[in-house]
């Protein structure tokens, strides 16, 4: 049984047991002509039958997607002879590999027959296997949904028993988030203590020169590395308080003008167009940054007598600030329509002007969801890497002169962790450096807003 015709039967089973669970509870309240009826609509009881179904099957995948890889490479294993595994050189896992890698109907010339022939058995392992267990899902899935027809009952509150499964999918979903949030927070920490084993901390933290390019040989010239993050910092920093001085007051005033000023009909055709932008690959920000912002600041420059780099702070950090208007200007227009009118009406009863009810009642009003939306617009400036490269450069420069080239640290952490360096080297290990140092800034500008959202947080009724 192949994957698609396991789904076909799998929706067909879920239509069927929805529809046979809801039918029989109707029936069953059909036949009871005197006393109490189903505590519970029909539909509930189709509801459970379908939670029935669908969570040992998935519960099963899961398991199976996890355990697949170890269970075939075990198979696997024990069909190759041993005395191939002893003169192969290399471990059994790159031979595991190189038979994965093998396409058994269309080989090199020269493949060993062994190898060949551990491919087939290979690929029929995983159609069998899968089959078995799609299978075995089904049978399972019925089996447990029979369970639950056959509580169908005055006694059983469906109802309740649905209402309760939603609460655990909810814990279960939320204890996934969590769990993902602290396997990547100490993926990074693991990884970046590796690397300050090899460079100490205090030298990466406040070095000043950024080199990562290690020597292949000790007699070549910087055989040695220096990992002084500094520049790479003050790189971040420069292009996105370039992007948020162009960001914040257009997306601020737009929203203004969006939730206070503007007709509903200007307000429906604006505020969509607006939102494209946010909807505009990267890359294509870059191209704007690269073939035309950039030239035409440095023929601005050329004009007024000083020179800019064709590669600039300036040029990455404003089309930057151009990409990021709409988070700023959706989100905050959307907090300031959802102050309630009537204090809107209550300004303008004492006597205020509407520039004066919009800068003393609105905007308190709606201060932690436009903090909330300048938050998010400085994440996705410090954590945006096409624009930069394409317009920006990847040199780093320990500068704050807008109009030289800089680098950020999600570009330092691409470009370190492109090429063929091993992966214990000081070079990769800085990626993993560079996060987790990323992460911590990212994490205190978080704790800075919130103490500013419940400082001047004020609650409205």
């Amino acid at each position: 049984m192949g994957f698609w015709s396991f789904l076909i039967i799998f929706c067909f089973i879920i239509f069927y047991v929805y529809w046979y669970s809801s039918t029989k509870a109707l029936k069953f309240n059909a036949n009871i002509k005197n006393g109490s009826k189903l505590p519970s609509l029909p539909s509930y009881y189709g509801t459970y039958s379908f939670f029935w179904l669908i969570l040992p099957i998935f519960l099963i995948l899961v398991t199976w997607f996890f355990f697949k890889p170890f269970f075939l490479d075990l198979l696997l294993i024990k069909k190759i002879p041993s005395d191939f595994l002893t003169t192969f050189e290399g471990n059994p896992d790159m031979l595991v590999d190189t038979i994965k890698a093998t396409n058994p109907e269309k080989f090199f010339p020269g493949t060993n027959p062994v190898i060949i022939e551990s491919a087939k058995y290979f690929q029929n392992l995983k159609i069998i296997s899968d089959s078995y267990v799609y299978i075995g899902t089904l049978l399972m899935g019925l089996i447990f949904s029979t369970f639950s027809l056959r509580k169908i009952s005055i006694a059983f509150r469906a109802r309740q028993a649905v209402e309760k499964t939603n609460v655990n999918l909810l814990i279960l979903c939320s204890t996934i988030a969590i769990i993902t949030t602290i396997g990547i927070i100490f993926s990074l920490i693991f990884e970046a203590l590796r690397f300050f084993e090899k460079v100490p901390i205090f030298d990466f933290l406040l070095g000043i020169t950024w080199s990562p390019q290690t020597a292949i040989r000790e007699d070549q010239v910087a055989s040695e590395g220096l990992f002084g993050a500094i520049p790479i910092f003050t790189g971040t920093l420069l292009i996105t308080l370039i992007a948020m001085a162009v960001a914040i007051p257009i997306g601020l005033l737009s929203a203004i003008y969006l939730s206070e000023y503007a007709k509903p009909k200007i307000r429906a055709t604006i505020k969509p167009i607006l939102e494209i932008l946010a909807g505009v690959p990267t890359v294509v920000y870059g191209f704007f940054a690269a073939i035309t912002v950039g030239p035409f600041l440095k023929e601005i420059a050329l004009f007024f007598g000083f020179s800019i780099a064709s590669e600039s702070a300036l040029a990455a950090g404003g089309v930057m600030g151009i990409m990021i208007i709409p988070f700023i200007s959706s989100l905050s227009d959307d907090v300031m329509s959802a102050v309630p009118q009537s204090m809107r009406d209550g300004s303008y009863a004492v006597g205020a002007t509407k520039s004066e009810t919009i800068k003393q009642v609105v905007l308190p009003a709606a201060l932690p969801g436009v903090v909330a939306a300048i938050l998010l617009a400085v994440s996705r400036a410090i954590g945006e890497t096409m624009i930069v490269v394409m317009a920006a450069g990847i040199s780093a420069n320990l500068t704050m002169n807008p109009f030289e080239s800089v680098t950020t640290v999600t570009v330092q952490i691409v470009t370190l962790l492109v090429g063929d360096q091993e992966f214990d080297s000081e070079k990769t290990l800085a990626a993993f450096a560079l996060g987790i140092t990323l992460f911590f800034l990212t994490l205190f500008l978080n704790l800075i807003a919130l103490k500013i959202v419940r400082k001047y947080r004020e609650k409205y009724e």
